[in-house]
């Protein structure tokens, strides 16, 4: 490995969205917080935004304020209003515009953190830290009555969230949406086209968003307990009564 090439972030380690419309900028700052030991994915607008959201989970958004299109307040405002575990990522607003209006707007609109630009890297590296620790000690309500427990894990489907106790496990949307239907039918064996959405096109995509679920929650994935297989039907869902 060379001396400035970033070393590669583990699987488990905290992924941050990384929102600006600067090439210059995402790049600086990707090799920044890879180096810091994050994953990182980059998105040039609200719009690209939104639909590495759709596919991936995030423990934090690092968020421009001038875009073209849809502007930071304007999504961090919506995304707050969204349900499920994104709408809880904290966000940090990085923005040359420092005027105190527009500090309270950011605040207001649901942001956690507000850094101006020009700003240290170190700075800015050290409020990711202190966020990503906040958030990692935040004190989740309770879960819904129609929460499904299987194993260690509790599934609440009004708010989309995984937890094996007080952890909460993070979930693509596909993932959300899978563990939805199959909670919504325990014990019961689910078909591969109710999981694809009724989309047989995507069928075949199933049994993979299923492995990758199955490494979240069985202990061994190989031999899963919790998300079984029903041979030439579907998937079932073993949990409690």
């Amino acid at each position: 490995m060379s001396a400035i090439e970033a070393p590669t972030p583990t699987d488990d380690a905290p992924h941050v969205l990384l929102v600006d419309d600067d090439r210059r900028i995402r790049q600086l700052l990707s090799r920044v917080l890879q180096r810091e030991g994050y994953r990182v994915t980059v998105a040039d607008s609200a719009e690209d935004a939104r639909a590495r959201i759709r596919g991936l989970s995030f423990d934090l958004i690092i968020l421009d304020v001038m875009m073209p299109g849809e502007n930071g307040f304007q999504f961090a405002e919506r995304l707050r209003a969204e349900s499920g575990e994104i709408a809880h990522a904290p966000i940090l607003m990085l923005t040359a515009r420092a005027e105190i209006e527009d500090r309270i707007r950011g605040l207001e609109a649901g942001v956690d953190d507000y850094l101006a630009k020009p700003y240290d890297v170190r700075e800015l590296t050290l409020r990711v830290a202190a966020l990503l620790r906040r958030s990692s000690r935040a004190v989740f309500a309770p879960p819904s009555p129609n929460a499904t427990r299987f194993g260690e894990f509790c599934f609440d489907p009004e708010r989309g969230e995984l937890r094996r106790g007080d952890e909460i496990i993070r979930l693509t949307e596909r993932e959300r949406e899978m563990l939805r239907t199959l909670s919504e039918n325990p014990g019961e064996t689910v078909s591969r086209e109710a999981l694809a959405g009724g989309e047989a096109a995507n069928e075949r995509t199933v049994d993979v968003q299923v492995n990758r679920l199955r490494r979240k929650i069985e202990e061994d994935p190989a031999n899963p307990l919790l998300l079984q297989t029903v041979r030439g039907m579907g998937y079932r869902l073993a949990a409690e009564p």
